[in-house]
């Protein structure tokens, strides 16, 4: 195998962690010696061995002279777990291969001096753009403190969300769906607005084996949210945020006693401040956040400036009608140099239907 395959190696480990690892980074690494593995590893959970001693604990005395490949710096701090450096100078490995830096602060550059330090041999930024792919949320979480987020929705080729009647099931195809399954295990936080709740009563759990409930965060400026409804009804099941700027506090203790998470948000143009919003959240640890909302929703992260990601499902379906819904409403842009600017697409196929996805550049508010 060559040095590349390894490390790919090290990548298709650190994946496997996904949406059990938050806030902390996916991390791989396999350790070779004589042109062999010899043992490997991954960051499994947040609060448990990362990478580098899950793969250690496995070697053994072989680990004395072998090269290990690890897609993220050995961390050099005390967090849930010891530095990871202490781990690797005492392990008598004597090369390290590095593809991600870690921009924490209590890493950067760190990690990889203190192994130079200790006599061994490190080469960094080594498939630096593959590594940096898996963790594009740790990245922006650990530097910003905010949750990355992704605006999501299906629509028809014609720009429908639903039928003129409101019907919006389904728009998609299996295959897609299962893709929105895989996302909601990958993010931390599933974000609605309360007229999704109250149009269609939905769950928003993950729905594949072995999958994780994201936290589910309802923005709901008046609290017009049922207590009757799947989302309260399941609270105590699944981590439930309710955002308000409401003073019924009645219904604020009703809410609670059934398990949800109440936040007071102050108002911002008549609905709640998403900033605020989301720097309470990345307070509380949720790194990021994928909006499953309906138009109205979509424009007000646009509008607000949190959304670093949009994706949207296309489906080869033509639904019509002037007043069918489309998927960012709101009041729109003036002139379209106003427009929200994407870069960096990416189409993938599902089926038969399409995934389009890019990065968000500019906000019209800029």
């Amino acid at each position: 195998m060559t040095d590349r395959e390894y490390m790919q190696r090290a990548i298709d480990l650190a994946v496997k962690g996904c949406g059990h690892t938050s806030p902390n980074p996916m991390v791989g690494a396999v350790i070779v010696k004589d042109d062999k593995i010899v043992s490997e590893g991954y960051h499994e959970k947040y609060g448990e061995y990362h990478a580098e001693r899950n793969a250690l604990s496995k070697c053994g005395w072989k680990a004395p002279g072998a090269t290990m490949y690890v897609t993220l710096e050995p961390c050099c701090h005390h967090g849930k777990q010891p530095p990871c450096t202490d781990a690797v100078k005492e392990s008598g490995v004597t090369k390290v291969v590095i593809g991600s830096r870690d921009p924490n602060p209590l890493v950067s550059g760190k990690g990889v001096q203190i192994l130079r330090d200790a006599g061994i041999e490190v080469v960094t930024d080594f498939m630096r753009e593959e590594c940096d792919a898996i963790n594009y949320v740790f990245f922006h979480y650990i530097s910003t403190g905010l949750p990355y987020v992704v605006s999501k929705y299906a629509m028809t080729m014609d720009g429908k969300i639903a039928t003129r009647t409101g019907a919006s099931k389904w728009i998609t195809g299996e295959e897609a769906r299962q893709r929105v399954q895989e996302d909601r295990n990958r993010y931390s936080g599933i974000m609605a607005g309360i007229g999704t709740v109250l149009a269609d009563d939905p769950l928003l759990t993950c729905r594949i084996p072995g999958g994780k409930d994201p936290v589910r965060i309802i923005c709901d400026t008046n609290l017009r949210i049922p207590e009757g409804s799947q989302i309260v009804q399941t609270a105590k099941d699944t981590e439930t945020i309710i955002a308000c700027a409401s003073d019924d506090q009645s219904k604020k203790d009703a809410l609670t006693s059934k398990g949800c998470t109440v936040l007071d948000i102050p108002k911002k143009d008549d609905h709640i401040d998403l900033n605020v919003l989301m720097q309470k959240l990345g307070d509380m640890k949720i790194d990021s956040v994928y909006i499953e909302g309906g138009g109205q929703l979509h424009w007000s992260a646009l509008e607000a400036g949190i959304v670093n990601r949009v994706q949207a499902y296309i489906a080869p379906k033509i639904f019509g009608g002037a007043d069918a819904p489309t998927p960012v409403r709101g009041i729109g842009c003036d002139v379209p140099a106003n427009g929200f600017l994407l870069t960096s697409p990416s189409v993938t196929r599902y089926g038969d239907d399409i995934l389009l996805e890019s990065e968000v550049i500019k906000c019209s508010q800029e």
